[in-house]
């Protein structure tokens, strides 16, 4: 799989806890799932998306996981 399918891949699971409420989850998916590939591992902008969980606003982390690349 190359970085891009990852990444989307990434993105779906993601969205799959979203879709049923559950931020934390679905962040914590996002981050191991893109740790699994040596292209995404160690992007630096995993770790903004803990601001977003911290405020709790499912809305906001949809936003960063679908915009990030």
């Amino acid at each position: 799989m190359d970085r891009e399918e990852h990444l989307e891949w990434c993105k779906q699971r993601a969205y799959e806890y979203l879709d049923k409420g559950d931020t934390e989850t679905a962040y914590a998916s996002f981050i191991t799932d893109m740790k699994t590939h040596p292209e995404t591992a160690n992007h630096i902008g995993l770790e903004l998306g803990i601001r977003i969980l911290v405020s709790g606003n499912m809305d906001n982390m949809r936003k960063f996981i679908k915009d990030f690349n």
